[in-house]
């Protein structure tokens, strides 16, 4: 008995084994070479962002279903692409089949209006499902990080998962990108500076944050399965928009921080923008607008 469980664990390690793939090579980073996601209208523009939401689960569906419901120039998919059984519970999302089977069926059919950023699920696996999947759907390998401009707005695909210390090729790039003047800018990444649900505020993103003061208005982001709204910090608005479908997350704690948060509906948050101003709306799945905030910008 001893030797046969001293067997099936050695089995089972060496099936973790092969599905981490520990010795594998870490992907190149592909670095931004030009724009890749094409600008939109310079007068108004309506765009959606949401994450955690790529299961192919009814749920899901339905999230995807509201946001269809009147036309829309860009959906910002903030991230987190999931697979199923084993090899989901071992952190092997965002593979190829992943993306056919779960991600396609939910949001292929707006793939060409998507800005994509990259989840901490799918980011390890990116040679794999994030890479091809967004090189067929624009012609060309998605950079880690990348900008382009909506309505007067310049908005920039930044990457949690990609290094981003101070002295990082990223925040190099960021603060490249934000040197004229004016703040209407709106980035977006995956997992949050600022965030009161399960995860906890990600120390580790400051240098993204910090490289934004003072050049932009607006940070959304994913992750925690709930909908977020902070009071600005360093004149800056963080948002959280990860109730996409995969679950709900609880607060474990009133925040003080937060002007706006509810763990209870799915949804996405609706942006309208247009030069000097955004309008941005928490919506639930039913169409019931949760929290609706306005930034102004300087141009």
């Amino acid at each position: 008995m001893r030797s046969l469980l001293v067997l099936l664990a050695v089995i089972g390690l060496g099936v973790a084994a092969w599905v981490w793939q520990p010795w594998r090579t870490e992907p190149p980073i592909s670095e931004p070479t030009g724009a890749y996601v094409p600008s939109g209208p310079d007068g108004r523009a309506l765009i959606w962002a949401v994450g955690d939401g790529a299961d192919g689960s009814a749920r899901a569906q339905r999230v995807a279903t509201r946001m269809r419901r009147k036309r829309f120039d860009r959906l910002l998919y903030l991230g987190d692409v999931y697979g199923a059984g084993l090899l989901s519970a071992l952190r092997r999302d965002g593979t190829e089949t992943d993306y056919r089977k779960r991600y396609d069926p939910v949001y292929g059919d707006v793939a060409s209006k998507t800005a994509p950023t990259p989840g901490s699920h799918e980011w390890s696996q990116r040679a794999d499902g994030y890479e091809p999947y967004w090189d067929e759907i624009f012609g060309e390998t998605p950079p880690a990080y990348y900008d382009f401009r909506v309505a007067g707005w310049q908005l920039l695909s930044l990457n949690s998962e990609a290094p981003h210390g101070s002295d990082s090729a990223q925040v190099r790039w960021l603060r490249s990108r934000t040197t004229a003047p004016g703040t209407c800018r709106l980035a977006f990444w995956h997992r949050p500076r600022y965030n009161a649900g399960k995860h906890g505020d990600a120390r580790d993103i400051a240098p993204l944050w910090n490289a934004l003061r003072g050049r932009a208005k607006v940070v959304v982001s994913a992750h925690d399965h709930n909908m977020q709204r902070f009071t600005p910090v360093d004149a800056i608005t963080q948002y959280v928009s990860g109730a996409g479908g995969h679950g709900l997350y609880t607060f474990p704690k009133r925040d003080p921080r937060l002007a706006y948060g509810t763990a209870s509906a799915y949804g996405a948050l609706r942006i309208e923008l247009r030069p000097g101003r955004a309008r941005l709306a928490f919506v639930s799945v039913g169409g019931k607008v949760l929290d609706v905030s306005v930034v102004r910008c300087a141009r």
